[in-house]
């Protein structure tokens, strides 16, 4: 498939970039780039995503043309004034073209393994509220689940852009939505009402995203609100955490639990393993600025690519289905074994 087309009268943007940034590495570094309303095209290395703006959708199409350099995005419509600094912010989130140069550095000179590739950005959603939802289709269901549920919420509920491509719903209008709809149509389950009062929070204006996008606030702080609100347990708040930069909090999950077995060669009970896993990456910081989470998702993003090859030629639709429970313990190395002790 190739780079999606703009209509004759597109607006073009320039949005300048880390020295360091590099779109396919940047963009293909965290699953949600698998999920609608974004795509990357692996044979063109161009990336979209569908926006819900001031006046309605518009699907981006961003370039690069080498790393360093800043980027050209391309909407499939005339946007206005107010509409292009919209833009700029939402790509500006899903790629952390707000993390420096020199953030990238500090985190490797923590865990200086990623110094060569130069690994430490992780792509997120155009919104805040948008990576709350999506953390919440992604609890207690397998990988083509979390696909299957975006796909519907942006397909039933999110604004059409001229392309055809339908951004993520906003606020508003999951917010006028039954639960029951929700559930029937978008396949959402027990997550129904939670998704609906999540979104009517947020849509009265009750969620204080400067104060939680704020990085003087504390990250305990942040996290005990975050447990508070429908949805959210211990591994959405700490998942939601990372999203909002703040990497010192491990989202542990079945999937940590065979990443301690698989890789890290730990045995036990899902439980001793699970914090064991913990345990392993505590070296590279917990809690107030420290960067855990970086360190253990890259780690497991290399694993993927160890078994499905870099991230930037994954097919959306055929390599991006198949990171189910069965497949990966398929694919999974012989353990290397470790001391209780680890």
């Amino acid at each position: 498939m190739g780079a999606p087309s703009t209509t004759t009268r597109p607006t073009r943007l320039r949005i300048n970039a880390p020295a360091d940034f590099d779109l396919a590495r940047d963009a293909c570094s965290y699953g949600y780039f698998l999920l609608e309303p974004y795509e990357w095209y692996p044979e063109s290395g161009v990336y979209s995503a569908a926006l819900s703006l001031e006046h309605g959708g518009a699907l981006v199409v961003i370039r690069q043309q080498r790393v360093g350099m800043h980027l050209n995005v391309t909407a499939d419509r005339s946007l206005s004034r107010g509409e292009c600094a919209q833009a700029r912010s939402m790509v500006t989130r899903i790629l952390r073209l707000d993390e420096s140069e020199e953030d990238i550095a500090a985190f490797h000179a923590i865990d200086d393994r990623w110094r060569f590739s130069g690994r430490g950005r992780l792509m997120r959603s155009a919104t805040l509220f948008e990576d709350m939802a999506k953390t919440i289709t992604s609890c207690n269901v397998q990988w083509p689940g979390t696909i299957d549920m975006n796909a519907a919420l942006c397909a039933r509920v999110g604004s059409p852009t001229p392309s055809g491509v339908h951004a993520f719903p906003t606020p508003q209008q999951l917010a006028r939505k039954n639960a029951n709809w929700l559930r029937s149509r978008c396949r959402v389950g027990y997550r129904d009402q939670r998704l609906v009062d999540l979104a009517k929070l947020f849509h009265k204006g009750q969620v204080p995203q400067a104060w939680l996008e704020d990085p003087q606030t504390p990250d305990e702080e942040v996290r005990r609100y975050l447990l508070d609100l429908p949805g959210i347990g211990p591994y959405a708040a700490h998942n939601i955490m990372q999203l909002l930069g703040r990497y010192g909090f491990l989202p542990l999950d079945t999937e940590s639990v065979r990443h301690g077995r698989a890789v890290l060669g730990f045995d036990g009970t899902d439980r001793e393993v699970s914090k064991r896993v913990a345990a392993h990456y505590e070296r590279f910081g917990v809690g107030q600025g420290g960067q855990a989470f970086r360190s253990y998702w890259l780690d497991m993003w290399m694993g993927y690519e160890t078994s499905r090859g870099p991230a930037h030629t994954w097919e959306k639709r055929t390599t991006g289905r198949s990171f189910t429970a069965a497949q990966l313990k398929a694919d999974a190395p012989s353990p290397r074994k470790r001391k209780k002790s680890s």
